[in-house]
């Protein structure tokens, strides 16, 4: 059985992050967690894990050691063409969201994965 986790997050504004990775990821504000440093989102299936966010006074400095890569396309094998399109209209979704595009990597022909940053600048993944 695997352990329950929660994935824990420094932020500048931990409300305003929170709210754009539920949008990310599908998520909600995780019922009853009130704290006005901090906010947390759970997976309404309660399938993935928790994610906290909680405010601190440093910005970010560096490169990310970790980051999450959002999969839209579910898994393999894939319809190319239609894994593209629904990469491209998450990449879109998210730029609207507050995201910033940062490039595009491929998989010879194929689109592989957009890099983005997040609000707060923190790099993650579209695949």
């Amino acid at each position: 059985m695997a352990t329950h986790w929660t994935l824990g997050c420094d932020a500048a504004d931990p409300h305003a992050i929170a709210a754009f990775w539920a949008i990310a990821l599908g998520y909600v504000a995780e019922p009853g967690y009130d704290d006005p440093d901090g906010a947390s989102i759970i997976d309404p299936d309660g399938v993935g894990p928790a994610i906290g966010f909680l405010r601190v006074p440093e910005g970010k400095t560096a490169k990310n050691r970790m980051h999450i890569d959002i999969r839209v396309a579910g898994e393999p094998p894939w319809d190319m063409t239609e894994r593209e399109h629904l990469i491209r209209a998450k990449v879109t979704e998210l730029v609207t969201a507050g995201a910033t595009t940062v490039r595009e990597e491929s998989y010879s022909e194929h689109l592989g994965h957009v890099v983005m940053l997040d609000p707060e600048g923190n790099e993650f993944c579209v695949a």
